[in-house]
């Protein structure tokens, strides 16, 4: 009986591995972002993952302008697509960003589960792309001086410098007149 219990428990076991296993490819077709999914998995960033696989989202460098006026500026966005399913955009102009950084952009946007986005969840997806930052960048390579890179080092700085009570990454996104337009404020 012991046996027969065992031999079960090591099924589901692995039954639920299973349920739980992906590829980077099942998240996107194109090299650079299937690249940068590989980093984050071998980063340990096992809820980004986790939050692509329970949503089945799809990653793809996009032209932002054909979203909304608004959005040809963003970085990347976690919309839906003509068919209801959840999709990750990036802009298509960072398309040539190092990896890290683009990692960093699905990480950030993974955490967004909401139809519409409100502070709370802009701030929980805006710590988690400076956390991720903070993890993977490499001190010793020498990253482009970029309206993206400045972007990250800015959050990571904040993330870095905040306090239980005094809460930076929220309080520059509730400052922002874009999400202050965007999230209702």
């Amino acid at each position: 009986m012991k046996k027969v219990l065992l031999v079960f428990v090591a099924f589901m076991c692995l039954t639920l591995n299973q349920a739980f296993a992906y590829r980077a490819s099942d998240f996107s077709s194109d090299s650079k972002i299937i690249a940068a999914i590989n980093m984050l998995e071998q980063a340990g960033e096992t809820d980004v993952l986790r939050n692509l696989q329970r949503h089945a989202i799809r990653v793809s460098f996009d032209d932002l302008s054909s979203v909304s006026i608004s959005s040809s500026k963003a970085y990347a966005v976690s919309t839906y697509n003509r068919y209801g399913s959840r999709v990750i955009m990036i802009n298509s102009i960072y398309r040539n960003a190092p990896t890290e950084q683009i990692a960093c952009l699905i990480a950030h946007e993974s955490c967004h589960t909401k139809q519409v986005a409100d502070l709370q969840e802009e701030t929980t997806a805006t710590q988690k792309e400076a956390a991720t930052w903070i993890r993977l960048k490499n001190s010793s390579k020498v990253y482009p001086d970029s309206k993206l890179t400045r972007r990250l080092d800015n959050l990571s700085g904040l993330y870095l410098a905040s306090t239980s009570g005094n809460n930076l990454v929220q309080q520059k996104i509730a400052s922002n007149g874009f999400y202050r337009s965007q999230l209702g404020l």
